[in-house]
């Protein structure tokens, strides 16, 4: 598009001095001045859900790279059954023929794609759980205590085969139509926060690599920067750039900056006194002064009982970083934080969880990492009577194919794969959804990525439909359905 034919937006001038000057600050502040009518005037929410929501708070949690849905809650007997054969000399050999096999696949570039058709057998056991009985792989032994909480959609596809379905899961869209508003942003942009001491977007882990012109998987896009989630790490110390005070200052000293800033703004507010903008730098000197303080209380683990930091695998090498993630999560959503992204496996490439070879060996050492600490997530939300009001969604790029690549991995597969969520008004010990007998494709109840956005957003009090943007067209796909099956 010509620079001459691009829409031209116009900013009121006040929104635009209200946005100026804020530095990270303005991240956590877009919702508290929506909500005094300082910024975005032109939003079509205010800080306000659109009707009464089941959840208060999102954890999001994303393993990068494509976990095995036939390894973890999805298992299939059948691979073993016919492990060595290809497709094609199975009764199973209809998949082959299946419609979705074209139409349920948008390639970056032209002949990435290949069926594997050797059927490689399942690399763990599996067996019933709980009094639902629904089979979970034995890598997931934590996970699986709480599986009567747990409702598993078994029918999802998506269209990207290469690991651009990272970005594709977060905004809804191919990574070749361009950067989206992703599923926290919108949460960000539609609900404000709980807590104005706090970001109200947070991300945990290695996120997934920038593409395609810095598009990530925690961006706002044209929502605005505002509503990009604040990367933080588990140390107290240092759990965001600049957010602490020069080491030679002295709380005592920039209490007294704080105050003598803010008598400055209200005497200048005097000569402007219907001047939001003024109001605006008032909150973000303020917010910024309270973070220093907030944020870095939230990373206290030490705080926590020794038993608390064992429930989430924090005493092992193996699962510490990650527990140390998940309880961080239950501690933001104790305090207001709306929406908590972790990301794990993020490792500047494909992910962790790509199994193209020694798949045994690659998800034995990743489910070692996690499941714990998401078990113990799952517990301590519930122990705490959180989990009523916080939504937790498992979920990954895209699934693995039911035949081997090479002599001991998978390869990518959107055909079919399973996410899960729990708490925040779902349905607890069900399965929804059906992938076939080999674990190919989704037959049964088929579920494009942005119904789980709009999933969440309904848990939420947020209708999709609702969420608009003047000038930024949206397509019927952006919206999704909620799952009404697992809603309770």
């Amino acid at each position: 598009m010509a620079r001459s034919d691009r829409p031209q937006i116009v900013v009121p001038r006040r929104t635009f001095l209200a946005d100026m000057g804020m530095g990270f600050t303005g991240l956590a502040l877009g919702a508290m001045l929506q909500r005094d009518g300082v910024a975005r005037g032109e939003s079509p929410v205010i800080g306000k859900p659109h009707f009464a929501p089941k959840a208060k708070s999102v954890i999001w949690l994303f393993m990068i790279g494509g976990a095995s849905q036939l390894e973890s809650f999805d298992p299939k007997p059948e691979l073993n059954k016919h492990a060595g054969k290809s497709i094609g000399e199975t009764p199973h050999k209809k998949v082959l023929e299946s419609p979705y096999l074209k139409s349920n696949l948008r390639e970056l570039a032209a002949g990435l794609h290949k069926v594997q058709p050797k059927l490689f057998p399942m690399q763990i056991g599996h067996k019933p759980r709980g009094k639902s009985g629904i089979e979970i792989s034995d890598w997931w032994p934590s996970v699986a205590e709480s599986v009567d909480d747990i409702a598993f959609i078994r029918s999802m596809w998506t269209t990207d085969n290469d690991h651009g379905a990272q970005l594709q899961f977060h905004t809804g869209r191919h990574v070749l139509e361009g950067a989206f508003p992703t599923i926290g942003s919108w949460v960000h942009y539609g609900l404000g926060s709980l807590s104005d001491d706090l970001p109200q977007f947070i991300v945990l882990g290695t996120p997934i690599a920038d593409c395609c012109g810095g598009m990530r998987g925690h961006g706002g896009s044209y929502l605005g920067p505002e509503h990009d989630g604040v990367p933080l790490t588990v140390d107290p110390k240092n759990p965001l750039p600049y957010a602490q005070a020069a080491g030679d200052t002295f709380v005592e000293e920039q209490r007294g900056e704080m105050e003598l800033l803010a008598k400055l703004h209200k005497t200048a507010a005097l000569s402007y006194p219907d001047d939001p903008a003024m109001r605006a730098r008032i909150k973000s000197y303020e917010l910024a002064f309270r973070m220093q303080t907030a944020v870095p209380d939230l990373m206290r683990l030490n705080d926590e009982k020794p038993e608390i930091q064992s429930l989430y695998g924090i005493d092992r090498a193996e699962s510490k970083t990650f527990g140390q993630q998940c309880l961080a999560a239950r501690r933001m959503v104790e305090k207001g934080v709306r929406f908590v992204q972790i990301f794990h496996g993020g490792n500047g490439g494909a992910g962790a969880w790509d199994a193209h070879s020694n798949l045994k060996a690659g998800h034995a050492a990743t489910c070692l990492q996690v499941d714990k600490p998401i078990g113990g997530l799952l517990k301590d939300l519930k122990r705490r009577g959180l989990l009523d009001e916080t939504l937790v969604v498992w979920a990954t790029e895209f699934g693995r194919t039911p035949g081997a690549e090479g002599g001991n991995g998978r390869d990518h597969h959107p055909y079919g794969f399973t996410v899960w969520m729990a708490g925040g008004g779902i349905k607890g010990g069900v399965t929804h959804g059906k992938t076939d007998e080999i674990g190919f494709h989704a037959v049964e109840d088929r579920h494009y990525v942005t119904d789980i956005h709009a999933t969440v957003l309904h848990q939420m009090g947020l209708d999709s439909r609702k969420l608009e943007i003047p000038g930024q067209k949206r397509l019927e796909i952006d919206y999704g359905k909620p799952i009404r099956q697992i809603i309770a």
